[in-house]
């Protein structure tokens, strides 16, 4: 969306003239490899999107906050000394939660404010909404208030309103992607300290095309706290021989398959090959990117989903389905499912001459085989959260 056509959409609903009215974006992301690899202790490898949440923001005379989405009919009128005294249960909560944060680090609004989000993230499909919302919130009001827009640290706090305030544990990744992502670049994220580097991810003749396969994702929360759990089981079992070693993606593949007669569990054996294999996999997919060898990196991604899949076991019959009729096409490079699991995305690098043919019969073939309507996004890396200066 164009600042001016964001602009007159803020005017249309808070009313007023665009005098003193500021625009700021923040994208979706995809985390392109490294899957389940956050929480202990490697590399994952995010983009940022071209499509996210755009913010339209203006400083009041008054002492009230005012939130309002052209995406739902929620809206809400808060006095800043009331902003986080109780949760409404909406999504308002994320960013009243960052607005909290920044409280807690000292910096308190010196006005109210109207705030109007227009996102373009389908919601629950996976691609960071509420980190979306987060970031360009943030961003949004320290830029308003005068105060320094660091981008870890935004990503940082963005990640404590979540976690402390709206009270879902998610790790950093989605808020570092979209706080930090670049065009034509992924990122190379340490999650356990936070270092990283972009890695050039020049697409080319190809686009990342990410199916949302509708199914929803009811076994989530019990799965993930389920392979945390067998994930800690199995460093327990390398710690015996290996007591240095903190966390499984810390574990070489080599001194790995040294050590596969210690699982007696043949379950904990296969989530840790997953962890370490899948580890491995985001370091050679970021050789693989820098020698711009798409083909490569597009193996990469089928082994990533396999591993996922058989290893892991935190895929489903919808993604897989998607996934197996991706790989037909003759032009797609690699399609993994991407994210938690058990629903949501898949990711996809596709040749543009087959993007249109790749929508029509993996979408059709989909619909066939689970009776569920798939929805596609075709789309490139983008910038991580900005101002905007009237660009699209």
């Amino acid at each position: 969306m164009k600042k001016q056509e964001m602009e007159q959409l803020f005017i249309s609903r808070c009313g007023g003239s665009d005098e003193g009215v500021r625009i700021f974006n923040a994208p979706g992301r995809v985390n392109l490899i490294g899957e389940h690899i956050d929480y202990n202790g490697g590399y994952v490898l995010p983009a940022a999107l071209e499509f996210g949440t755009t913010l339209a923001v203006r400083k009041r005379a008054d002492q009230k906050v005012t939130f309002a989405s052209s995406n739902l009919p929620y809206t809400a009128e808060i006095g800043l000394d009331d902003l986080g005294k109780e949760k409404t249960g909406e999504w308002v909560d994320y960013p009243i939660g960052v607005i909290v944060e920044l409280g807690k680090k000292g910096i308190r609004l010196t006005s109210g404010y109207d705030l109007f989000f227009h996102g373009e993230i389908p919601n629950g499909a996976g691609l960071s909404s509420s980190a979306s919302i987060e970031v360009v919130t943030a961003y949004a009001l320290l830029s308003m208030e005068g105060q320094p827009t660091d981008k870890v640290e935004i990503a940082v706090l963005s990640q404590k309103a979540e976690n402390q305030y709206v009270g879902v544990n998610s790790g950093i990744m989605d808020q570092f992607a979209v706080s930090n992502g670049a065009r034509d670049h992924a990122i190379l994220l340490m999650c356990d300290t936070l270092e990283y580097k972009l890695v050039p991810f020049r697409t080319g003749a190809y686009k990342l095309i990410i199916g949302n396969t509708n199914k929803r994702r009811g076994l989530v929360d019990s799965a993930y706290n389920e392979r945390r759990e067998q994930c800690d089981a199995a460093l327990r079992i390398v710690q015996q021989e290996e007591p240095e070693i903190q966390y499984l993606a810390h574990l070489k593949p080599e001194r790995f398959e040294e050590l596969r007669d210690s699982f007696a569990d043949e379950v904990l054996l296969k989530r840790a090959k997953h962890v370490v294999e899948e580890n491995a996999r985001v370091l050679q997919s970021v050789d693989a990117l820098s020698a711009n060898d798409l083909t490569a990196f597009g193996k990469l991604m089928n082994d990533s989903h396999d591993s996922l899949r058989d290893l892991y076991e935190v895929s489903c019959e919808e993604l897989d389905v998607m996934v197996e009729e991706a790989r037909k096409i003759e032009g797609t490079l690699g399609s993994r499912m991407t994210g938690a699991g058990f629903g949501g995305c898949t990711v996809s690098l596709v040749h543009e001459d087959a993007v249109e043919r790749f929508v029509q019969e993996v979408g059709a073939a989909y619909l066939e085989r689970t009776g569920l309507k798939g929805d596609f996004y075709v789309c490139g890396v983008g910038n991580g959260v900005h101002e905007m200066k009237g660009e699209v």
